[in-house]
């Protein structure tokens, strides 16, 4: 089977043959009882993860396996204990430039340019000066854009994809601005500023090369903490070339909205959202993260029962019903 025409892993069915690359990830050389070398691996691609086994295996074809990479494996797909998993008899190492990344990477399935136009679109209707400037010091950054559009919003939860920080952030400003309406004491400029750069650290959080997984600096500092020093950096550069300083109140109402808006400390807030505005971003970013979650399982979720399985993120399963006739 072709490259061209390979088959996404959620489309494979037992006793189905497969000669295809994959992203193989955490492999492991077993013995079984008889003391014959096995390998235990992850094969990937953008639709799904499922077990790996090769049998007869040796220590060379061990050590010639990326701990995470992709491989080309001719094997065949079997049903165990209730399960699929993919025996194969023969893998290669693959390098990268000879692969699709599109084929193993989840991706949003809008329109990134069309995303990132509407999102400048809404913060040009930031009237107060500081933060349009502000605002604008970080559009104008084309390499943090440029992370800012590729990056998904998690690795494993809500927006898991790439384009996910850019879908996620997009739909916070469009739930925003049917809220603010609503609440006309709040400050309108801060919420949607805020809202922009809630996030923006995971744009170093988080590797989405070749699989999704956690930065040196994201495991050093995490997104919070990596979102305000990029906020302090702008807001030093607009002074350094500005005779009006950014007001230092202003600054730290900011701040405080976006280290703040996970909302509870178990989820890593430093501290606890003390204004409105932060209220807001809070409960806007909850919204958005939980229904995009519940809909994706929903979506993946296989059985044919209502409810899916176990959803660790909200200590529930979810019900999966949507006529309600």
């Amino acid at each position: 089977m072709a490259d061209n025409e390979r088959r996404p892993i959620a489309q494979l069915n037992h006793a189905e043959q497969v000669n295809q690359v994959f992203l193989i990830s955490q492999p492991q050389l077993r013995s079984t009882t008889r003391g014959d070398y096995y390998i235990a691996a992850f094969l990937s691609d953008s639709t799904g993860k499922l077990n790996g086994r090769m049998w007869q295996a040796s220590e060379a074809i061990f050590k010639s396996l990326p701990q995470e990479g992709f491989v080309r494996i001719k094997g065949r797909v079997e049903n165990y204990q209730g399960a699929l998993q993919i025996v194969f008899d023969a893998i290669r190492p693959v390098d990268i430039d000879e692969v699709n990344l599109a084929d193993f990477l989840p991706q949003t399935e809008k329109n990134p340019d069309q995303m990132f136009d509407r999102l400048k679109t809404i913060l040009a209707d930031i009237q107060n000066p500081h933060l349009a400037r502000l605002a604008q010091v970080f559009l104008d950054d084309q390499e943090l854009m440029k992370q800012f559009k590729q990056a998904p919003a998690a690795i494993a939860l809500h927006h898991a994809y790439l384009g996910g920080l850019l879908e996620h952030t997009l739909s916070m400003l469009d739930l925003a601005c049917r809220i603010l309406p609503h609440y006309l004491e709040l400050n309108a400029d801060l919420v949607l500023t805020a809202i922009f750069l809630h996030d923006i650290g995971k744009t170093t959080e988080l590797d989405y090369d070749i699989s999704f997984k956690y930065s040196d600096q994201g495991r050093l500092l995490g997104h919070i903490v990596k979102g305000a020093l990029l906020i302090e950096e702008k807001i030093r550069q607009l002074d350094q070339s500005s005779t009006e300083k950014f007001p230092k109140k202003l600054k730290d109402c900011l701040i405080h909205i976006v280290i703040s808006h996970h909302g509870i400390r178990e989820y890593g807030c430093p501290v606890l959202p003390a204004m409105p505005e932060a209220f807001a971003v809070h409960y806007i970013d909850n919204l958005d993260s939980k229904i995009a979650l519940t809909l994706a399982e929903i979506n993946k979720d296989p059985g044919n029962t209502d409810w899916t399985n176990y959803v660790r993120a909200i200590e529930a399963p979810v019900y999966k019903c949507r006529e309600f006739n």
